[in-house]
């Protein structure tokens, strides 16, 4: 397959004996060129010497010889500064646009590098490379992780700045927005973000020295003051603040209250208890993105966000039902998981918005001193003989669960590389 022809050319897993063209020509691999994920060749500036004269170009790879023509290669002129085709079978001789013949090299992949990739994809044991780890160098383990650790950043950094462009490059909305995402914790994250990129944080600024207004601000527009519960007291108050919010500010239609999940969550996590929080924090913290950003610890930051809410909550999870007196305030892990999903990829993001190395350095420095988080990916990693000691490396595993081995694309993975370079 393909996939796996790159790798060989990729990594020079090449065969013992001296490289040819399919017409007999010498062929040196100098270097094999920058994998190219764009359209166009599948390597540039590639550096090799055939029948002793040096090309620096670029390299195109097939399965086929033929696939040259099917993917219509022979006409266009991209594909004329190819130096080499590099295929796996060679049925065909192929020819750039103006005619001329394109060197062709016959590449086999090696038996063994062969054998344990159909390993890694058809074991239903997981990670398929389980049996490597243990006994991987730390030096190549740490660099595997702190390479897939900037990838997320990078991810999360990217995600960020597609919110910018519809916030019209607002970092404060922005911030409130990521953070209601994550204060959904996987199960409402979605509804939470449609929620708050809903919110008209113009007008609820105009109201943000009164919680009370806030919370009917934020309960009205998720959707859940549109019924007719008149037993509550405090749910009619709400109801009647946001009517008349709705005719001044001429807000659109709420979020559909229908979004909202409450199967399999604790009381806690009730979307009525978070979006309580949030009022709370809404209301405490004028500039909370610019705080954050400023704070110097991670400690300091907690302080900043660590929330409650308003006195009908701590007897309340939902309007229609009163519960024990308890103050909800976000937990320990709470905080821990908002400073791993929001606070820190926002300062590594807007350390590159700023070119301020000092944030993204405190950014990865906050990673490291935070505990590992606890779920399936970081339990079955470290069940297979990895070690996961801080937030890092959890973060560093779960991007290559989501980008590696949910794809089973071992061939780009440094741990896949180390088995099909290892095993015999």
């Amino acid at each position: 397959m393909e996939q796996l022809l790159h790798y060989v050319w990729k990594h020079k897993i090449f065969p013992l004996m001296p490289l040819q063209t399919t017409s007999g020509q010498p062929v040196e691999v100098i270097d094999p060129g920058l994998p190219n994920t764009d359209a166009g060749p599948d390597f540039f500036n590639a550096k090799l010497k055939i029948n002793g004269t040096l090309w620096v170009g670029n390299v195109e790879l097939h399965t086929q010889a033929s696939d040259w023509f099917r993917h219509g290669h022979n006409r266009d002129t991209v594909y004329d500064n190819v130096i080499l085709h590099v295929v796996g079978e060679s049925d065909c001789e192929v020819y750039y646009a103006n005619g001329g013949i394109v060197p062709q090299l016959l590449l086999h992949c090696p038996d063994n590098v062969r054998r344990c990739y159909d390993e890694l994809r058809q074991t239903e044991i997981y990670p398929p490379c389980y049996s490597i780890l243990a006994s991987l160098p730390k030096l190549t383990v740490h660099s595997w992780l702190s390479a897939l650790q900037v990838e997320r950043f990078e991810q999360k950094a990217q995600a960020i700045a597609a919110r910018l462009e519809r916030c019209n490059n607002h970092w404060e909305d922005v911030f409130f927005i990521t953070l209601a995402r994550n204060l959904g914790f996987g199960l409402n994250g979605d509804a939470f973000e449609a929620w708050a990129a809903h919110l008209p944080f113009r007008a609820v600024d105009k109201h943000r020295d009164s919680l009370f207004q806030v919370e009917a601000f934020f309960l009205g527009q998720a959707g859940l003051l549109e019924e007719d519960w008149q037993e509550d007291c405090y749910y009619r108050e709400l109801q009647k603040e946001f009517h008349y919010l709705q005719r001044k500010f001429e807000l659109s239609a709420p979020v559909s209250g229908d979004r909202w999940r409450f199967l399999r969550l604790r009381p806690g996590n009730f979307p009525h208890v978070r979006l309580a929080q949030l009022a709370w924090l809404y209301h405490k913290e004028q500039s909370l993105f610019s705080r954050v950003m400023a704070a110097e610890t991670a400690e300091d930051i907690k302080k900043i966000i660590s929330s409650r809410t308003s006195p009908y909550w701590e007897t309340h999870f939902t309007f229609k039902k009163s519960s024990p007196h308890q103050e909800k305030r976000l937990g320990e892990n709470a905080l821990n998981l908002i400073l791993i999903n929001t606070v820190i990829p926002f300062l590594y993001a807007y350390g590159m918005h700023r070119a301020d190395e000092r944030l993204c350095d405190r950014a990865t420095c906050f990673l490291e001193a935070l505990k590992a988080e606890n779920n399936h990916v970081t339990r079955l990693w470290s069940g297979a003989g990895l070690p996961v000691y801080t937030a890092a490396d959890s973060q560093a595993l779960l991007q290559l669960q989501k980008e590696y081995c949910d794809r089973k694309d071992c061939l780009r993975c440094r741990f896949g590389y180390e088995y099909l370079r290892g095993k015999k």
